[in-house]
């Protein structure tokens, strides 16, 4: 969209967005089933700001709309409890106030970046999935491979 007569254009920024995944595993040898997580809703859409490269990407920084308040909320969270990673384009202002506010870097100004990023934490997340649980899935399962 153009800005309007007297309006200055929003400043734009590069994250990576992915979504929680609907049901997770979970309890003694991940028979049991719960939606989303404790902080977000299943298929809640988050924005990445930081992974933490010394623990193989396995926990990442997160902003997203709160399960409870429905307000954004800033948290670090499992890798493995996310998909379906892609770069956007941000334009909210409290998004890009609380990535900056991280101090963090998590915001890339250019699009092929966030992409390498994106493509390398979709392949590390599948991976963390089917590799956490050493038991096979309960019946029915509906977990984000098995849906």
């Amino acid at each position: 969209m153009n800005a309007g007569a007297g309006e200055t254009p929003a400043e734009q920024s590069w994250l990576i967005a992915a979504n929680v995944v609907r049901w997770r595993r979970y309890g003694e040898g991940g028979q049991e089933l719960r939606p989303g997580t404790k902080s977000y809703r299943g298929g809640s859409k988050v924005y990445v700001i930081e992974t933490y490269a010394g623990t193989g990407h396995e926990q990442l920084t997160t902003i997203g709309r709160g399960r409870h308040t429905g307000s954004y909320i800033r948290i670090d969270m499992a890798t493995r409890n996310l998909h379906t990673f892609r770069a956007v384009p941000v334009y909210s202002p409290t998004v890009l106030r609380l990535c900056a506010e991280a101090g963090v870097g998590g915001c890339w100004q250019q699009r092929g970046d966030a992409e390498e990023l994106a493509a390398r934490l979709g392949v590390l997340a599948a991976g963390y999935r089917t590799g956490h649980w050493d038991a096979p899935h309960p019946t029915p399962c509906r977990c984000h491979e098995c849906l």
